[in-house]
């Protein structure tokens, strides 16, 4: 937990400074989200629902790799031990990836505060972060080119929609 708490203080410095620059290539979701879930505690709980035949996005693997991994803990760590679900779909030139939980979700209003750094909704429990995590995760998506959203989930909780360009088809034309 310390090493991902420096990580995130580090990575938030440097989308306040500008240094982040995306190595921006085809990546295919169901493999970053292997490897943001292989270091989470808890994330056996977590059901992937992710068909490998989906196009692949334009993304750097590691910033996506570590959004990924913000989400899901966010959502581990939030969801009052709610499942946990990633799901991914293709929409025309972009395909979204879902983290859904079915906890107790947030206040009316409160959605454009989640990505504001060191804002913790209700910030009454120090003992599980401080507020990095989705600042971090909202900004690398948005040096992707992406767009990170927050939605209701039905029945209640919380869904975070990480959308992302289709990465471009590569013509390889036999001669």
């Amino acid at each position: 937990r310390l090493h991902a708490l420096v990580d995130n203080l580090l990575d938030s410095s440097r989308l306040a400074t500008g240094a982040i620059t995306p190595a921006l290539q085809p990546v295919g979701y169901d493999e970053v989200v292997l490897r943001a879930l292989s270091g989470l505690d808890g994330a056996r709980a977590v059901a992937v629902d992710i068909d490998e035949s989906l196009p692949h996005v334009l993304a750097d693997a590691g910033l996506l790799e570590r959004v990924v991994a913000n989400i899901v803990d966010n959502a581990l760590r939030h969801g009052g031990g709610s499942p946990v679900a990633i799901r991914a779909s293709a929409h025309a030139d972009h395909v979204e990836l879902r983290v859904v939980d079915h906890g107790p979700g947030i206040p009316p209003g409160s959605a454009p505060s989640m990505f504001t750094p060191f804002q913790r909704l209700g910030d009454r429990d120090t003992t599980t972060g401080i507020g990095l995590g989705l600042s971090v995760a909202h900004g690398f998506t948005d040096a992707m080119g992406g767009s990170l959203a927050v939605e209701d989930t039905p029945g209640g909780g919380l869904t975070l929609a990480i959308c992302l360009p289709t990465a471009p088809k590569i013509n390889q034309a036999v001669r």
